[in-house]
């Protein structure tokens, strides 16, 4: 039996599982915790790889590996791979500032959208080498190369202190504010204005299915991905696709050949892990919402399911807009969450709850209407996230998408992506491996949809 490593470097956490290269199957896995904060040493990564993979058992008898990781980070690199502050992670918002500046010095966001499909935000790279050339330049000036968090760890495992071998592929490379995926190329121009006029090595992206080196122990290790590309890969997705991922935020994302290009910034024209693109759209609000309301209410997570599926559709006329966190799709980072269509009738638990759930998950619609506005079509709906767990949501779900929708069996998604991927490295095709869904239909509520729009344009009229 030959056997693959799928890593996944989350924010939080650092998961691996074994799996059968020909299979799938899971043999063994492991996880260690990753420390708290928006900004961390890479060697907390590196060690939290190391206890992950002791748990898992080692990976010494693996024939492939590949890492996903948490996208958009900043890794800077001295001229001997010493790494040179803190990483700044994706959820680092001191670069915000950075972001609006750049975009301003393009030209405004339709000439980023054009020339990379993604319009400068806090999260991207390129908005935090700005923050670090304007706030410490001394460590800018020392940058000889810069990565992101998955290329790093890929670097790592190869053994080599070189900086001119780090690797990635075009999904991370995608979001990084200087490369294009429609163009499969990098945009110096870019790079520069974001260091203001320093040249950094940048990481060699490698095709999905590359060999980016060896372990010291002789596997193969793939070019490895950006976690939402991965997860999309471990769900072994398809053209016409849609991915909607219910966490602590939301993500949707669709499989495409068509690379999207949105002035708004809403839609990131991001690319996935096997040579096609991947437009993506994130909301700030996720699965908490569903859990501050049953808070609200006073009921566990399975009570407050069952009370949204007593009530009927509609939720007699109640709409929440979600919006408790603020919100980034649309953009409303100051907005907090509606309920609107009150009477002395309708304010029940079951039609609070009911309420919570449609307008979560509406929110997400909003967000898949958002790419087809580029002319990308959604043959199907896959949800999957911790949010999907939720027996309301999972039966919901399709009367808001459309009459269907397939529900992801819980697994560690992003962590077999990366498997499946050292599996295609390895052999040279991509495997197909059995996968549990359940496809959920139910009656169309258009009608709940319409009610939500007219609530969310009031929000947005309003500014909050």
């Amino acid at each position: 039996m030959t056997l693959v490593a799928g890593i996944d470097s989350s924010t939080q956490s650092c998961k691996i599982v074994i799996c059968d290269a020909d299979t799938g199957v899971i043999r063994r896995s492991g996880n260690a915790a990753h420390p708290p904060g928006t900004e961390i040493h890479p060697d907390r990564w590196w060690e939290a790889l190391g206890a992950a993979s002791a748990a898992a058992g080692g990976l010494a008898d693996v024939a492939a590996v590949a890492v996903a990781a948490q996208q958009h980070g900043m890794v800077c690199l001295d001229e001997t791979g010493g790494v040179i502050r803190d990483a700044l992670l994706w959820n680092d918002t001191r670069s915000a500032a950075a972001a609006r500046a750049l975009i301003d010095d393009l030209g405004g966001p339709t000439a980023w959208a054009e020339a990379v499909g993604v319009v400068p935000v806090a999260s991207i790279t390129a908005a935090k080498l700005r923050w670090l050339a304007d706030a410490e330049p001394h460590h800018v000036d020392a940058t000889a190369a810069v990565c992101l968090p998955h290329d790093w760890l890929t670097w790592r495992l190869s053994g080599s202190r070189d900086i001119t071998t780090v690797t990635t592929d075009r999904s991370d490379a995608s979001g990084t504010g200087y490369y294009s995926a429609a163009t499969n190329s990098y945009r110096p121009d870019l790079l520069e204005l974001a260091t203001r006029g320093r040249t950094p090595a940048v990481p060699s992206v490698l095709g999905p299915d590359a060999v980016a080196a060896h372990t010291v122990t002789g596997a193969i290790l793939g070019a490895g991905a950006g976690d939402n590309a991965a997860a999309a890969l471990g769900l072994q997705t398809r053209l016409g696709d849609a991915v909607v991922s219910l966490g602590t935020s939301g993500v949707v994302c669709a499989v495409t050949n068509h690379p999207p290009h949105d002035p708004s910034g809403l839609v990131a024209g991001f690319a996935d892990a096997t040579g096609a693109h991947l437009p993506l759209v994130c909301t700030l609000n996720g699965a908490p919402v569903l859990a501050a309301t049953a808070t609200l209410l006073g009921v566990d997570l399975d009570e407050f399911a069952a009370l949204a599926l007593a009530a009927e559709p509609g939720a007699g006329g109640l709409t929440l807009i979600p919006f408790l966190a603020g919100e980034r799709s649309p953009n409303l980072p100051d907005a907090t969450g509606t309920l609107t269509g009150i009477t002395l009738t309708n304010l029940t638990p079951a039609n609070i709850a009911r309420a919570a759930v449609e307008g979560l998950l509406a929110s997400l619609v909003y967000c898949r209407e958002r790419i087809e506005d580029h002319h990308i079509a959604v043959d199907r709906v896959v949800l999957t996230g911790g949010g999907a767990r939720s027996a309301a949501v999972a039966a919901i779900a399709p009367a808001l998408f459309g009459g269907e929708v397939t529900v992801a069996g819980d697994a560690e998604y992003v962590a077999l992506g990366a498997a499946r991927q050292a599996a295609w490295a390895l052999t040279g095709e991509l495997p197909t491996w059995p996968s549990a869904t359940t496809v959920i239909s139910a009656d169309p509520t258009p009608q709940v949809l319409e009610r939500y729009r007219d609530a969310l344009q009031t929000v947005i009229d309003h500014g909050r």
